[in-house]
């Protein structure tokens, strides 16, 4: 049996993302642009206040089940930022490259061995939105930051973020390398592993 449900973003990158991880499984996935539902102000102070902030506002507003990811890149060497920051880092209304180069001008005189980063993902699906059972799955992918972006693919700091083990930056890996070990890749399996069989979705 397919099940629809939406996902909660406009972020084009996540969108392609999270459907290419779906493909495959009984998952009719629509986004939230196609029911005009509103943005919702990301208030929470964590990865898990802001997911669950996201799916609640779309599963109200779209009347399906929905999944929402809060992502970000932190920063050892900056205490974890920019973290839930990561989207508007240079600015509420700022670019992917005005956010990444922001963070280099940020670690500038960060050195080598201190550029550690990961990044990291939780992903909230909420059955309805007065669900009050939530399930949640997270995802780390450990890297580090370069000097200068390096790279075409992805999205967001992708150009800046450094795999060691494959030693490219993840804006050089290719989209089925990067589903294999990104941050979002780990959660959104670790969450389709949880949904419980026969849950009504």
């Amino acid at each position: 049996m397919i099940s629809e449900l939406v996902l909660a973003t406009a972020n084009g990158g996540k969108v392609r993302e999270l459907q290419a991880l779906l493909a495959g499984h009984d998952y009719h996935v629509r986004t939230q642009a196609e029911f005009a539902c509103p943005e919702v102000p990301e208030t929470g102070l964590s990865f898990v206040e802001n997911a669950l902030i996201k799916a609640r506002n779309a599963a109200r507003h779209c009347g399906l089940p929905a999944i929402a990811d809060d992502s970000g890149l932190a920063c050892d060497a900056l205490n974890g930022a920019p973290g839930i920051y990561s989207a508007r880092y240079a600015g509420d209304h700022a670019t992917d490259t005005q956010n990444l180069l922001y963070l280099l001008q940020a670690m500038k005189r960060v050195p080598e061995v201190a550029r550690t980063c990961r990044y990291v993902c939780v992903i909230a699906y909420l059955a309805h939105a007065d669900d009050q059972l939530p399930v949640l799955a997270q995802g780390i992918w450990e890297g580090r930051v370069t000097t200068a972006p390096c790279g075409t693919g992805g999205f967001g700091y992708d150009p800046i973020f450094f795999v060691p083990t494959d030693g490219c930056t993840a804006a050089e890996l290719a989209a089925s390398r990067k589903e294999v070990l990104s941050h979002r890749g780990q959660a959104l399996r670790e969450l389709i592993a949880r949904l419980p069989r026969g849950r009504d979705t």
